[in-house]
């Protein structure tokens, strides 16, 4: 992780931080107290929560520890809003943020700008480190945007009015992306991992040599089209494409389609933030688990990329253009209309686990339990969505979830051997 800020001037990391804060209120905007209050799944946090954590981690470690004088804007909200830090001391139940009535969404925006005050007066006199936790601080709240967005979404998919949170944009159909082309990866000896500069996680390092076998892996996601040959074929009951921890689980679950797919008198819809509409079948498949993700690669003769498979072959491309998030508003993936593109639309799920890379060590403090005290049982994803706000991802960004989970917006991009 960062010790020394890499953007220059206070001036510009002020102007960062004010975007990135903007943001978060643009996207919780529409939401009433309500909304933000609830807490649909354990999985999931209430909006209000996010917006609030996110100024708890500004607070906690950059102005109480920074900056002298400070006082804690109310010493009982440390509680409410730390997520999993240990060396923070004890905090709310993560299942139970439901339960956080009060403060209110209004007080919750107070907080904020109590915060955003406080840091924009101290951060001209701020030391490099602290500096470098500003800049991780936006990173940090950026990822919660996305999280944001995919929480809101699930709460609102359990509503029985399924409402829209955005108004519905309108549709110009698009043909269907022709049949899933083949890029040859590189083979022996690669690096892998974050170069050394810019901006980077500490999961991302350090970089180190990988070795690739024969591959290939394809020029884009899969279909939604694609995936409905899938279901009709009989994928989700067929156990011969399943993991047994996937076959289980789509037994116990009763797993027939992605998340937020729903077929009546044979239409298939989905929901999303524009609320529920038809299906666009040339659009990448999204809301899939690593089981499911899996057992498609298995039925289509294929198989999921490894990490090293694909930072390598995205390692060219551009990680700023895609379909990312660049405004509030409805969000979704868009079907492919150009060459090959490695960022934007999907996460991407890998066949890595997510374990450490070698010779990563965890950095000292609270700080230091960012992502390594999450290295187990979880797999790596690659690329962002579009809910990833434009400029967050580059080729050695490395997203986790556990193989069950697909409330964000993951999808799948096949690879084979050669």
């Amino acid at each position: 992780m960062l010790r020394v800020s890499t953007i220059d001037g206070a001036d510009a990391l002020v102007r960062r931080f004010a975007g990135v804060r903007a943001m978060s209120l643009a996207l919780a905007a529409p939401l009433s107290d309500a909304d933000a209050t609830v807490q649909s799944m354990p999985d999931a946090s209430p909006a209000k929560w996010h917006l609030a954590h996110t100024s708890w981690f500004f607070e906690t470690f950059v102005l109480r520890d920074h900056v002298t004088g400070y006082r804690l804007h109310d010493d009982c909200w440390p509680f409410l809003f730390n997520s999993y830090y240990e060396a923070e001391g004890v905090r709310q139940a993560r299942d139970a943020r439901g339960l956080i009535t009060r403060p209110t969404l209004d007080e919750v925006r107070g907080y904020r700008a109590h915060v955003d005050a406080a840091l924009t007066r101290a951060l001209p006199g701020l030391s490099g480190d602290a500096r470098a936790l500003v800049e991780l601080g936006c990173h940090h709240e950026e990822q919660h945007q996305e999280l944001l967005q995919t929480d809101i979404l699930h709460l609102l998919s359990r509503n029985p009015l399924q409402p829209a949170l955005w108004p519905r944009p309108p549709k110009t159909p698009v043909a269907m992306p022709g049949p899933t082309g083949w890029l040859t990866g590189g083979e022996g000896v690669v690096e892998i991992g974050h170069a050394g500069t810019g901006f980077a996680f500490d999961c991302e390092g350090p970089r180190h040599t990988a070795w690739l076998s024969p591959h290939a892996v394809a020029d884009r996601t899969v279909a939604n089209q694609e995936w409905f040959a899938f279901i009709e074929d009989g994928g989700y009951r067929d156990p011969r494409h399943w993991l047994s921890e996937g076959w289980a689980w789509v037994r116990s679950e009763g797993i027939e389609a992605p998340l937020y797919w729903q077929e009546r008198d044979g239409e298939w819809t989905r929901f999303g933030l524009d609320g529920r509409r038809a299906i666009d079948p040339a659009a990448p498949v999204t809301h899939v688990s690593l089981y499911e993700a899996d057992a498609y690669a298995a039925w289509a003769g294929a198989r999921l990329p490894t990490e090293a498979e694909w930072e390598s072959a995205a390692a060219g491309h551009d990680q700023a253009g895609g379909n990312q998030l660049d405004a509030a508003g409805p969000v979704e993936p868009r079907p492919s209309t150009g060459g090959p593109a490695f960022f934007g639309d999907v996460w991407e799920w890998t066949g890595s686990a997510f374990r450490p890379y070698p010779g990563f060590r965890a950095v000292e403090g609270a700080v230091g339990e960012y992502n390594g005290k999450f290295m187990s049982g979880q797999f790596v994803l690659r690329g962002g969505s579009c809910a990833t706000p434009r400029g967050h991802v580059g080729p050695s960004y490395r997203n986790f979830f556990a193989p069950h989970q697909r409330w964000q917006f993951t999808g799948v991009r096949l690879a084979r051997d050669l």
